[in-house]
């Protein structure tokens, strides 16, 4: 049982202004793993405050300085590594071996792709006589999710640490415990007080007043697009700076010169990871028409030997994150068979011998239309949408036919076509043929999938605002 009752405001653990506390539950078990403080517009307050004193001198800081600062929290989180992945486990339902391998190693990622993208940085630059400097941002507001949770904290923290910013975090009240090991570790490294701050809370109350207090110069938000438009609105106002990472429906297209079985067996394996809680998680796949019937035999098959299960055992996938999310998912699971679609493998109801836990059958749907509700709405949980197509042009049409442009994937033995396919993609990552993440690749969406980018170089321009001094080198 977790009790992590305190704020971290100015260097200091410090009790909330007015104490409520919050139940976290074990998405495995159903039972209570532990309780968070919630908190308020007070306790925000106080966070910016500090934030905005610590930017004095912070923003001030060499190179060098921000560099070693870093490398001390690299340190300490390799220190905290296994309790990292034992927390995220524990608060979502990850199973060990992906909170291991890749949950807790994206928050050591971050930061040391951060540091090596820091060393080479141009922060000057003088064209004829003007200098254009970039300078860091101010305050930034952090509103992260639940789904991959350290490694969104870490995607906002590295790059506003590695600029000079200062900061205030809110991680997600559903999965807060690994947040809270974030807070502890940046302690541990001696992070000069204020420049880093942390208040749990819910969206309403913490977030909001992230979102529209006039000390904060900038807002990131990681989350769906409903609450990102809410983020923003709020954020209005006060003329900051808005940047936000939200749904997706991310298309998979199968081309025919491909070798089938493996190509669908990767494109079923890539939505049921994380239990399918992944925004950029290929959940359409569009697969040529008249190989309809292999496709759904093979993508009935690897559903069907996904292994579910208890997080700390042998499974391949753990619970959902909640009983709000899979409630939704079986909402759209048997909208889904209503609208017409054919239910391959999976469908309603937990995996059989599961009674506990918010457990979903890893779900296939085939003969999909654009127009059903499972295509076009984000499920969020371990359920595939199989649309068939005649033609390629009729393939990335279907594939951009969405209000998301996170994600897009291609799949073929032609380079030069897939290539090709993926020019024609309106998303802001296209993954070819089962590539690997890129830790320097920028992440971020077209349309309603978001504003601004994260990962690598191109998230330092999100921290800073850019100066021109005319006449400098005259």
């Amino acid at each position: 049982m977790r009790d992590y009752l305190k704020f971290y405001i100015d260097g200091a653990w410090v009790d909330p202004v007015a104490p409520k506390t919050l139940d976290v539950i074990n998405p495995a078990t159903e039972g209570v793993a532990g309780r968070i403080s919630l908190g308020g517009a007070a306790d925000v307050d106080k966070a910016v405050k500090a934030a905005r004193k610590a930017f004095e001198t912070f923003s001030k800081t060499t190179r060098e300085e921000r560099i070693e600062l870093m490398e001390r929290i690299v340190e300490e989180y390799k220190k905290r590594y296994a309790d990292m992945a034992e927390a995220i486990t524990e608060e979502m339902g990850a199973p060990g071996w992906l909170s291991q391998r890749a949950q807790a190693a994206m928050g050591v990622g971050h930061m040391q792709t951060a540091i090596e993208v820091l060393k080479s940085y141009h922060f000057e630059e003088l064209r004829g006589t003007t200098l254009i400097a970039k300078e860091p941002i101010g305050v930034c507001g952090f509103i992260t999710p639940w789904n991959w949770p350290v490694n969104q904290i870490a995607t906002k923290v590295a790059p506003a640490l590695a600029t000079g910013c200062t900061m205030v975090l809110k991680p997600s009240e559903v999965a807060p415990f690994s947040g809270y090991i974030w807070t502890e570790i940046m302690h541990a490294a001696g992070v000069p007080a204020g420049v880093f701050n942390m208040v749990n809370g819910d969206g309403p109350s913490v977030g909001a007043a992230i979102s529209s207090h006039p000390g904060v110069d900038m807002v990131s938000f990681t989350g769906s697009t409903r609450a990102g438009i809410d983020v923003a609105m709020k954020a209005a106002a006060t003329v900051k700076r808005v940047h936000q990472e939200l749904g997706g429906k991310s298309p998979n297209i199968i081309l025919e010169n491909v070798d089938l079985a493996a190509a669908v067996k990767r494109g079923v394996q890539s939505v049921m990871t994380n239990s399918g809680q992944s925004c950029n998680a290929p959940t359409r796949m569009l697969a040529p028409a008249k190989k309809m019937d292999e496709v759904i035999a093979f993508a009935k098959e690897a559903a069907e030997a996904t292994t579910v299960g208890d997080p700390n055992g042998n499974s391949q996938m753990g619970p959902v994150v909640s009983e709000v999310q899979w409630n939704k998912i079986q909402t759209l699971i048997k909208k889904g068979i209503e609208e017409g679609a054919t239910l391959v493998a999976g469908g309603p109801g937990r995996p059989e011998g599961l009674e506990k836990g918010y457990y979903v059958k890893p779900t296939v749907f085939a003969n999909v239309t654009p127009d059903m509700s499972i295509s076009r709405e984000e499920i969020f949980g371990p359920v595939l949408a199989i649309l068939p197509y005649e033609t390629v042009d009729q393939a990335i049409a279907i594939g951009n036919d969405t209000e998301y442009g996170l994600a897009a994937y291609v799949q073929g033995s032609d380079i030069k076509e897939v290539r090709e396919v993926a020019s024609k993609m309106r998303a802001g990552q296209v993954i070819l043929n089962g590539a690997g993440p890129d830790m320097m690749a920028p992440f971020g969406g077209y349309k309603q999938s978001g504003n601004g980018r994260e990962w690598g170089d191109h998230a330092f321009g999100e921290f800073l605002e850019t100066k021109a001094v005319i006449g400098y080198g005259s």
